[in-house]
């Protein structure tokens, strides 16, 4: 039996300083199962932070005006490849990669596939349209914890028409699962706002690898924050996000226009970062959904490379990662975030 694991991540991070070792992995290329479908790559060639969001947060409260620049020697890419049944591709070496911002080849200077400590926010949706979901979607958020490193470091974001901090960081998965058993479903929901306080935690965290992992039917109806201020954080945002998306079937979701706009929403705002969102329309998917994406987060490769581009411009730069792939291999997918902002000073 094969064992199925969800491909695609991918996080753009920065430091002012940093020591990277370089490590290329042994031996030849290896196939591990993966279930979601993936984007073939080509081969070869602001206003202040909402009232009702709670602020007692470790994290630096930000405008969507205000950019996450930070000045930079080495950018560093997550990136997941597949092959044409969406199974991990793992072994590969750094002659295999090109990377590639705003059209310009740059040289790979780093190379790794370790498994890092992560600083992980799960943002669960405890709205009243989540009643009849919540206890497969805390088992949902079992189910991913217990992918976990031991040296991760997690904290929760609750929320309905409010966005709650939870539970601030904590390195106990059982913490974590203590207190999102007494949330309960009610009210309206405050999607962005919930995003908005991820992020704004995220800015605390202790490990420069980062994910937010949000579990919602999707939609916003209640929130201070508009879309395109969301959208703009998370490109800015110092973090991968991924979404299970509890989805009703198309039918009942047409009810009103933020289930109908639900799931492509949440495609939107993870693609944005190199995640995506893994929908699930029967409720007996969710722990092995949560599970695919936990063991997504430990299947990357890190490409680090010193961008040729040195000017401070606060402009957006698109990045593509481009395959070698070896000989003998059907053609390969690879999943990264699309780009990120130049420093601005």
């Amino acid at each position: 039996m094969k064992r199925e694991v969800p491909a695609v991540a991918l996080s753009f991070f920065f430091a002012i300083t940093l020591i990277f070792v370089s490590l290329a992995l042994p031996g030849s290329p290896v196939l591990v199962a993966a279930r979601q479908s993936a984007t073939p790559a080509d081969q070869g060639d602001a206003k202040s932070q909402p009232d009702d969001v709670k602020k007692n947060t470790l994290g630096i409260p930000f405008k969507p005006s205000q950019g996450l620049h930070i000045d930079v020697d080495l950018a560093l890419v997550n990136v997941v490849v597949t092959d044409p049944n969406d199974r991990l591709v793992s072994g590969l070496d750094p002659d295999n990669f090109r990377v590639f911002e705003n059209n310009v080849e740059q040289e790979i200077a780093t190379f790794s596939s370790e498994d890092v400590p992560i600083s992980i926010g799960v943002i669960f949706d405890c709205s009243g349209s989540m009643s009849n979901k919540l206890g497969k979607a805390r088992e949902a958020a079992v189910q991913f914890l217990k992918t976990a490193n031991p040296l991760d470091e997690f904290f929760l974001v609750s929320f309905n028409e409010r966005a709650e901090l939870t539970s601030d960081y904590t390195n106990s998965a059982q913490d974590l699962q203590g207190r999102m058993i007494l949330t309960t479903a009610k009210g309206r929901t405050a999607l962005f706002d919930a995003i908005y306080l991820g992020l704004s935690e995220m800015r605390g965290a202790h490990n420069a690898k980062r994910a937010l992992l949000i579990i919602s039917d999707g939609g916003d109806n209640h929130s201070r924050f508009g879309e395109s201020d969301i959208k703009r954080l998370v490109k800015e945002a110092d973090a991968q996000l991924y979404a299970i998306g509890i989805f009703d079937s198309l039918g009942y979701r047409s009810r009103t226009e933020e289930e109908l706009n639900g799931p492509s929403l949440l495609s939107e705002i993870t693609e944005m970062t190199g995640g995506r969102v893994f929908a699930a329309e029967n409720l007996g998917e969710l722990p092995d959904i949560a599970a695919k994406i936990g063991i997504e987060l430990r299947n990357q490769y890190v490409l680090g490379y010193r961008p040729s581009n040195k000017a401070h411009d606060g402009r957006w730069r698109k990045i593509k990662i481009k395959l070698r792939a070896p000989r003998g291999l059907p053609p390969l997918s690879v999943h990264s975030k699309t780009g990120y902002y130049a420093p601005s000073h």
